[in-house]
């Protein structure tokens, strides 16, 4: 930018732009700006020329356009080794830098009294055809579309002599059509929530932005950071207040999030322990110290270095118990009162976030999983099932209290790698068996658990994620006294598997719905 370097700006979010104005302008630049963005920097005594007196055209049709004319377009978009002749037959001058930021889309369809109405006038249409057409000529034009990267163009045209390097052009590109696509995945996403689309869509745009850098990933030699999605309500833990403790790590964060999803899933008050993705105590009670103590009574060896998970406030004596028995990673829950926190701050390591009032249901939607080339995508899996919808098969009909035993081992049983084997009774989980090739072995394990604990399974309800394809998981929970099996059936064996329950005694219930976790 050797000549005296012209400069659209144009902004919705006018951070700092007064003061980036104003360096522009020492180092010899011609501001050229809209409306709103042009009063606010005129009633900062900076001289700008609006866009209307460039395409000598106005700003029409309610401010829908303003900037969508070959004289902005233009001189973008013009090459001046290539177009120099017919960008002077039309009388178009160069415009070397852009600064945009645009209409405030996310942030005003997150409110909950935006109507669809208020949505759509949010949709910018000027701003991101002028980023795509500065990126696009990015070899001449630089464009800005991020306050935070005001400081450092400045002074690498201070320290260049007024011009921005290739590579820095090139960087600035790259920001500003992730930005126009995080933008256009929002849209997308919004009008397709609005008329509760269910169907998979043929193109399905992901907008992710930087949240945070993170140590490092699953294991020290992999990179790895943390990216939001739209705006959220509260509840969920990327968005949680973190009150104490390390920087979370890669795991912290995606145990954290596996034991919140669990725990939003329970009546009354419940707290979960997972530990490397899998539950390894959950619980409900009266109080959250009852809750942690039978969640932390199923499996206290696993529970070391957990991550523990409440759905409701935290007080003083659960944080002292907690503190008092074993290693912690992390705690989350929607609150901590004060005797909480500063019983916790006993141990300064432990990552403590407050996530907010967790939503009233699970959130539906689309889920993502990448693979090599490609995603996979489905529904999450927010289904579940009443007493009123479960199927009594056997001759033994189970009592109130083991059906409600058995509707706490299911839901818990969602959250379990598959093959998942869950025993409960009491409200609480007495043994898990999780990630097993073989069923059977998990119904093995999550027995072996119980006895290390020292708790009892006879009469307890076991839970299976999938349908018992032989006798033998029956087998195995008689072997252990218990007295109510619930799994979604549908095998070509059911009859074998039921009449395996008659012989022992055991009521049994069908679902008719699996809950296989990968």
């Amino acid at each position: 930018m050797s000549h005296r370097f012209r400069t659209l700006i144009s902004v919705s979010d006018k951070t700092e732009i007064v003061e980036f104005a104003r360096a522009l302008i020492r180092m010899g630049a011609d501001i050229i700006s809209t409306g709103g963005t042009a009063s606010h920097l005129r009633s900062a005594d900076i001289t700008v020329q609006e866009v209307s007196e460039v395409t000598g055209f106005p700003e029409i049709l309610g401010g829908r356009v303003k900037t969508l004319h070959p004289a902005i377009h233009g001189g973008l978009l013009g090459r001046l080794e290539v177009d120099t002749d017919s960008m002077e037959e039309h009388s178009i001058k160069p415009i070397d830098l852009l600064v945009v930021n645009l209409y405030p889309f996310e942030t005003t369809v997150a409110q909950s009294e935006c109507t669809f109405a208020d949505a759509i006038e949010k949709i910018d249409v000027g701003g991101p055809a002028m980023i795509r057409a500065a990126a696009k000529n990015h070899e001449r034009v630089a464009v800005v579309v991020d306050p935070q990267d005001y400081d450092s163009v400045i002074s690498e045209l201070k320290r260049e002599g007024g011009e921005l390097t290739p590579a820095t052009r090139l960087n600035l590109a790259k920001k500003a059509f992730a930005h126009t696509a995080c933008y256009d995945a929002a849209i997308w996403a919004y009008l397709r929530s609005n008329d509760n689309d269910t169907t998979l869509p043929e193109e399905y745009p992901v907008g992710l932005r930087h949240h945070a850098d993170l140590r490092y990933g699953e294991n020290p030699h992999q990179q790895a950071g943390v990216y939001t999605t739209l705006p959220g309500g509260t509840g969920a833990v990327i968005g949680a207040r973190q009150l104490q403790g390390k920087p979370l790590s890669f795991n912290n964060i995606a145990d954290a999030d596996a034991a919140t999803e669990c725990a939003l899933t329970l009546d009354r008050t419940a707290c979960v322990i997972v530990k490397h993705a899998n539950p390894c105590g959950v619980a409900i009670a009266e109080t959250p110290l009852e809750a942690y103590g039978k969640a932390y009574a199923t499996d206290p060896k696993s529970a070391f270095g957990g991550v523990i998970a409440f759905n409701g406030t935290v007080d003083g004596p659960t944080a002292a118990s907690m503190i008092d028995r074993q290693f912690i990673e992390v705690i989350i829950a929607p609150s901590f009162d004060d005797s909480a926190v500063e019983a916790l701050r006993e141990k300064t390591n432990i990552r403590v976030l407050e996530s907010g009032k967790l939503p009233e249901t699970p959130c539906g939607g689309l889920q993502l999983h990448q693979i090599a080339g490609g995603m996979l995508v489905q529904d999450r899996d927010i289904a579940s099932v009443s007493r009123s919808e479960l199927t009594v098969v056997t001759e033994r009909v189970p009592t109130d209290r083991e059906v409600t035993d058995a509707l706490l081992a299911w839901k818990v049983a969602k959250f379990v790698k598959s093959n998942a084997i869950v025993y409960c009774r009491d409200g609480a989980t007495l043994g898990i068996g999780a990630g097993q090739t073989s069923r059977v072995m998990s119904a093995q394990i999550a027995a072996l658990k119980a006895a290390e604990g020292g708790l009892e399974l006879r009469g307890a309800a076991m839970a299976s994620d999938a349908f018992l394809p032989f006798r033998d998981g029956i087998d195995a929970g008689a072997t252990h006294g218990v007295g109510v099996i619930i799994q979604p059936g549908g095998s070509i064996r059911d009859e074998e598997v039921i009449a395996a329950a008659n012989e022992h005694g055991i009521a049994m219930l069908f679902t008719g719905m699996r809950h296989f976790r990968h």
